[in-house]
């Protein structure tokens, strides 16, 4: 049974993430988001050590946001370097579509 709340949008859009790692390093690198919802994403491609509870900034298109990590894929998984984080920037709106419409109209289809 799928334990998420809301439905997720399969995508594919480059962002620029930065933050403080896991050893209080700054860093910032590029990563890509692989699904999206109202409230959250999964980003790929993440190469900095975090941990549960860590914030990042995130940049979609010149907008930025601030987003909670959630969960990281287990080193070793062909989930290794995703990272899935919740948005804590609740009036910025990052893409320019409704994750929640695509999933009804796909559902629709």
């Amino acid at each position: 049974m799928d334990r998420r709340r809301q439905q997720r949008v399969f995508v594919e859009l480059p962002v620029k993430i930065w933050g403080v790692d896991a050893h209080a390093r700054p860093f910032t690198q590029p990563a890509s988001l692989r699904t999206i919802s109202g409230r959250g994403a999964t980003l790929q491609g993440v190469s900095a050590q975090l941990k549960p509870g860590d914030v990042v900034d995130l940049q979609y298109q010149g907008i930025k946001a601030q987003f909670r990590v959630v969960w990281l894929g287990k080193p070793g998984s062909e989930m290794h370097g995703e990272v899935g984080v919740e948005n804590l920037s609740k009036d910025v709106q990052l893409w320019d579509f409704d994750p929640l419409r695509c999933t009804a109209a796909a559902g629709r289809g």
